[in-house]
């Protein structure tokens, strides 16, 4: 059942808006690299993630398709400098891409460096914005307690970040619906949350809508919309044979 405060998906295109394919896999060819670009401009996702060093290739492929190139900084542990980030943030601007994920540093969050993760957030949003680029806040909240949770959301809202998610989907754990509930109590509503780590079915994938996730970062986008296509088709199917009149 979908929540009561969120809208049904009622469309391919509904739950296909929602993905954010990710391709950030060290292990991942050039060649499969490419043929997940194509995929996600194929079933129209929201945004393609890539690895810093395929930015230009996504944007070649992405010319003319309504998916955002979209890659990271400081992944997967948010572990360098705030002037290594900075340049990494900038350079991958400058390459063209237009959502920009960084890792909030989870070593500065545990030893109650906030004010050091606060200042490299800001500066690191500051630059995004200034070439009109989005911003997501990743974090690994399998690493994380819940009060530094909390104290991660008011680092990023005093950022301005655009969104904040989970997990990279490289640490102990991915999202979890308790996670998206305490990110959707403690962001503003404009603010989204992005669900990562462990989506990789149709079901999952739901969850994390009805949860309150405004993206899914997945890469298994075809089988959860192939799934999904089916399972409209065969709903549509059975609206049909209720509505039809009686042979005879």
């Amino acid at each position: 059942m979908e929540s009561p405060t969120r809208p049904p998906l009622a469309t391919e295109g509904d739950l296909a808006r929602l993905i954010g394919h990710s391709l950030l896999g060290p292990e991942l060819s050039t060649a499969q690299v490419l043929e997940g670009i194509q995929q996600a401009r194929r079933y129209a996702v929201a945004a393609v993630s890539v690895r810093p060093c395929d930015v230009e290739l996504a944007l070649r492929h992405l010319q003319g398709s309504a998916v955002i190139p979209a890659s990271v900084v400081g992944f997967p542990h948010g572990s360098q400098t705030t002037s290594t980030k900075l340049f990494e943030t900038r350079d991958l601007l400058r390459r063209g891409a237009r959502e920009i994920g960084v890792v909030i540093a989870v070593s500065r969050l545990v030893s109650r460096e906030f004010q050091h993760a606060q200042t490299e957030l800001s500066q690191i949003a500051e630059a995004c914005h200034k070439e009109r680029a989005t911003v997501t806040v990743i974090l690994e909240n399998a690493w994380l307690t819940e009060e530094l949770k909390i104290i991660a959301l008011r680092c990023a809202e005093r950022a301005e970040a655009d969104a904040v998610s989970t997990s990279t989907g490289f640490g102990p754990s991915g999202y979890t619906a308790a996670d998206i509930a305490l990110m959707r109590k403690y962001l503003p509503e404009e603010t989204g949350v992005e669900a990562s780590g462990g989506i990789s079915a149709l079901e999952a994938a739901l969850e994390a809508y009805q949860a309150g996730c405004t993206r899914i970062a997945t890469s298994h986008t075809a089988a959860i919309l192939d799934e999904w296509k089916a399972r409209l088709a065969q709903a549509g199917a059975a609206v049909r044979e209720r509505s039809s009149p009686p042979s005879g």
